[in-house]
């Protein structure tokens, strides 16, 4: 078995838990806990904070300490989180579950950082696009796979079962990382110090056209995301007066569209120039959030489902073209630290969201909530199109003009 392999084995596992945890958190949160938005809101920011503490020191290790290792850790993190979420629902701890939930998080960042740089040291730089499809696949098979089950059973069968099903996924993951080789470590440099080290990763983010557009473009989208993911609920449950599961079967239908996504920019990466995938997957977001933004009472579930493919699909291929740039642009012995700056930014952005989200929703109505979600997608659309990444024909002539 191969290195990919084993890293898209261990992804598989910690997707699985922690697509149960992001469709989950708002169900229980309504279901067993009884909250309303605000409370949601809170419990999504929790969920996602993970992102805003923890990427900076966790690009730091990454970039200086045995990425074998740190890839067990993050997976045992997630199983203690996540088992700890289930216990806390059993025990009818609102609490406690917040707190395991961001525990689980801290995991789930570790590995995503740490496998981002694993990857340049893998595969050729003309293999990352491929490379990157096969890493981000898991993430969509489980993103369909599991709300689908979710928004089936959910009005069926009690909510008790999810974050254990959890916890086996981060067990899963742990199996496949103990698997993995050990990889070269870039020496560190002993005389500067970690404030300087994290301010090295900033400015060249900060400085670099491609990296800063991308930053920016993330940035409203997952601002977006996370306020779609506290308005959906209220809306379905409010407003069109549908069952929750609804909401589970959106985001299976979310996660069809990713594996589209991803399968396309697996088989046709060479066919494709980045450019267009790069501006193609904030559009596709965009034309999303109208559609649910100007759904009426008693459409058809099914134009939500439509609306929620299209939001996976061209996503799905931005986030591997991107990942791509980024590796390709980035120093090996800065990429850690590059990534990290580039997911505190961009998911750093979602607990702030998730409480606007949640306040505006509570005060007005979730309509006004998609509303911000259009005009998050919105200025993510702006932000790539007006950018240095619509210049990006090719991955190869990206490479030459960064050893150049």
């Amino acid at each position: 078995m191969s290195v990919i392999e084993r890293l898209m084995g261990a992804a598989f596992g910690i997707h699985f838990a922690d697509q149960i945890a992001l469709v989950s958190v708002p169900l229980i949160a309504a279901l067993v806990f009884q909250a309303p938005a605000e409370v949601i809101g809170l419990l999504i920011a929790c969920q996602s904070m993970a992102h805003l503490l923890g990427s900076i020191p966790f690009g730091i290790l990454v970039d200086n300490a045995q990425q074998r290792t740190l890839v067990i850790c993050a997976t045992l993190v997630s199983l203690i989180g996540f088992a700890g979420a289930g216990t806390a629902v059993l025990l009818g701890s609102l609490f406690w579950f917040g707190v395991c939930i961001t525990v689980a998080g801290f995991g789930v960042v570790l590995f995503t950082l740490t496998t981002l740089s694993i990857l340049p040291k893998v595969v050729e730089p003309t293999e990352l696009g491929t490379a990157n499809a096969s890493i981000e696949l898991p993430r969509a098979l489980n993103s369909f796979a599991v709300p689908l089950c979710i928004g089936i059973v959910i009005s069926t069968a009690s909510t008790g079962w999810m974050f254990p099903a959890a916890t086996f996924g981060a067990a899963l993951a742990l199996v496949f990382t103990l698997r993995l080789p050990r990889f070269d470590v870039v020496p560190k440099n002993e005389k500067q110090n970690v404030f300087r080290r994290i301010a090295e990763g900033g400015r060249f983010v900060i400085r670099n056209n491609l990296l800063r557009a991308i930053s920016l473009c993330a940035i409203f989208w997952n601002f977006a995301f996370s306020a779609l993911l506290v308005s959906m609920v209220p809306f379905i449950r409010d407003v069109l007066q549908v069952d929750e599961g609804v909401f589970g079967i959106a985001l299976a239908a979310f996660g069809v569209g990713a594996i589209g996504g991803s399968w396309v920019s697996r088989m046709f990466v060479d066919q494709m120039p980045p450019n267009f995938v790069l501006l193609f997957g904030p559009a596709c977001s965009l034309l999303s959030a109208l559609v649910l933004f100007l759904t009426p009472v008693g459409v058809s579930v099914f134009v939500i489902y439509a609306a929620f493919v299209l939001l996976g699909f061209g996503p799905s291929m931005w986030l591997i073209a991107q990942n791509s740039v980024r590796q390709i642009v980035s120093p090996v012995n800065m990429l850690g630290r590059v990534n990290a700056v580039i997911q505190t930014t961009i998911y750093g952005v979602r607990p702030l969201a998730a409480l606007i989200a949640g306040g505006v929703v509570g005060a007005t109505s979730p309509q006004i909530g998609l509303g911000l979600v259009v005009i998050g997608f919105g200025l993510s659309f702006l932000a790539a199109a007006f950018s240095g990444l619509r210049g990006i024909t090719s991955y190869g002539a990206l490479k030459k003009a960064v050893v150049v």
